[in-house]
């Protein structure tokens, strides 16, 4: 009778959600063994998993963070690396095939198509002619000047999350915007907006796509939730994903327009945040991609119940002497 050996799978940014909702989805499997990886020891996630799986790494933006995650996984016999972090994934993308050689399979998207989401203005032109895209042009160029009706957005053409988006309300405080900062300006739409976790097979076949709103927010921070079944909003994400070449997963944001129509805003290549409210749904993205990634056949579809969440705090107690030192 032959034994086979657990998966091994290192996830790092164990201290964001993302990270947490991976190690606890892979947690729950018999046959993986997860280890946990942040720059800060003091990172929640690093926590749920055993003592001798705990790991500390360098910030996603030093020169040495590939180097150290690359030996890392060489030394820890890692089968699967789940980035999360935003910064993290394009180095870990461009080394990709430097961590097959040595035996470690890399659970992210593309680097092309993170390059292709993490620049909104690239992502919408790319988009354009599939979907609903907000008018954008990059400040400080000629067609960025004039025919917009205000109030609009201007936001930083790369950059996670709400950082360094506003409101502007009129043609002079646009003139005044700096074209130096690497800003865009966007068409506002009026409508709800919602978030649609997307999962795509290694041939881009997307799997499952599951919209969901915010019912209430905290400080920046969804604390309240709902996936809803909702045929438009899946028919956009699906096709910004097939226009962005995704593999594995990513979070497309849609926004409705003035006549309904949901509109492109921006995609987050990774893991969302909020992943457990899409795992609670009946969508397990983080165990599919683990299986996708390590060759078995993933179903043609993966259907949700709709389903809400309320989030809340939660402690993680255990020794002074199990925080991990400082590197």
């Amino acid at each position: 009778m032959t034994t086979t050996e657990p998966t091994r799978v290192l996830v790092t940014g164990a201290g964001g959600p993302a990270g947490v909702a991976i190690i606890r989805s892979l947690l729950r499997r018999d046959d993986v063994v997860v280890l946990a990886a942040d720059m800060d020891r003091w990172a929640s996630g690093i926590y749920l998993v055993e003592p001798e799986h705990r790991r500390l790494v360098p910030a996603g933006r030093a020169e040495d963070f590939v180097e150290v995650v690359q030996a890392m996984c060489r030394d820890d016999r890692v089968d699967v690396l789940f980035p999360t972090v935003d910064v993290e994934l394009p180095r870990i993308a461009a080394a990709r095939d430097a961590f097959a050689t040595a035996g470690t399979v890399v659970a992210s998207p593309s680097l092309a198509t993170l390059e292709t989401c993490l620049d909104k203005l690239a992502l919408a032109r790319a988009c354009a002619r599939t979907v609903r895209v907000p008018r954008t042009e990059l400040v400080g160029t000629p067609q960025a000047v004039s025919g917009w009706d205000y109030p609009v957005i201007v936001k930083p053409r790369r950059g996670a999350g709400s950082r360094g988006v506003r409101e502007v309300p009129d043609e002079t405080t646009l003139d005044a915007v700096h074209a130096e900062e690497d800003l865009l300006v966007q068409e506002l739409l009026p409508g709800e907006e919602y978030s649609v976790d997307v999962l795509a097979d290694l041939d881009g076949n997307v799997v499952a796509a599951v919209p969901r709103a915010r019912l209430r927010v905290d400080s920046g921070v969804a604390v309240a939730g709902v996936t809803l079944h909702d045929d438009e909003l899946v028919a956009t994400a699906t096709a910004v994903a097939r226009a962005v070449g995704l593999t594995t997963v990513a979070n497309v944001q849609l926004k409705r327009d003035a006549d309904g129509v949901p509109a492109l805003l921006e995609v987050n290549p990774r893991f969302p945040g909020a992943m457990p409210l899409t795992i609670a749904s009946g969508v397990d993205m983080p165990s599919l991609v683990l299986d996708a990634v390590l060759g078995r056949p993933l179903p043609a579809h993966v259907d949700f119940t709709e389903t809400a969440n309320v989030r809340y705090l939660e402690d993680v107690f255990l020794p002074v002497d199990a925080i991990l030192p400082a590197r």
